[in-house]
C-alpha cells in the first residue's frame, strides 16, 4: 500500500479531484495549506501599500491506494494539475505499513 502526497494550486482541485475519480479512486482527504518553495510567495497591494506575501495558498491531498494502482494515480494527479507555470505543486510516494477500517475492522488493502 501506498500513501500519496500532493500539493496542487487550489483551482485545480476539481480537475484532479475528477480524473482521480475515473481512475478508480475511492477517496482522498483534502486540506487547505499555505507554504511556499520555487515560487517563495509574491507581492500584493493593498490599499496603496505593497506588501510580501511569503506563504502561498496551497490544496494537500491525501491518498492511500494499492501499490499497484500508486504510479497511475501519480500520472494521473501530474497531468491533471499541471499548468506549466511555476508553483504547480509535488507529489510524495511514502509506503503503508498497515490500514484499518475502523466500521468493520478490514486491515490492509480491504481497508482502503
Amino acid at each position: 500500500m501506498k500513501l500519496i502526497i500532493a500539493t496542487i494550486k487550489p483551482f485545480k482541485l476539481e480537475e484532479v479531484r475528477e480524473a482521480l475519480t475515473g481512475i478508480g479512486v475511492r477517496g482522498m482527504m483534502v486540506t487547505e495549506i499555505k507554504g511556499f518553495g520555487a515560487q517563495s510567495g509574491h507581492t500584493e497591494i493593498y490599499r496603496g501599500a505593497e506588501y510580501a506575501v511569503n506563504f502561498v495558498p496551497k490544496i494537500k491531498l491525501e491518498i492511500a491506494v494499492s501499490a499497484a494502482m500508486a504510479d497511475q494515480v501519480v500520472e494521473t494527479i501530474a497531468t491533471a494539475a499541471r499548468t506549466g507555470k511555476i508553483g504547480d505543486g509535488k507529489i510524495f510516494v511514502l509506503d503503508i505499513a498497515q490500514a484499518l477500517r475502523v466500521r468493520t475492522g478490514e486491515t490492509n488493502d480491504d481497508a482502503l
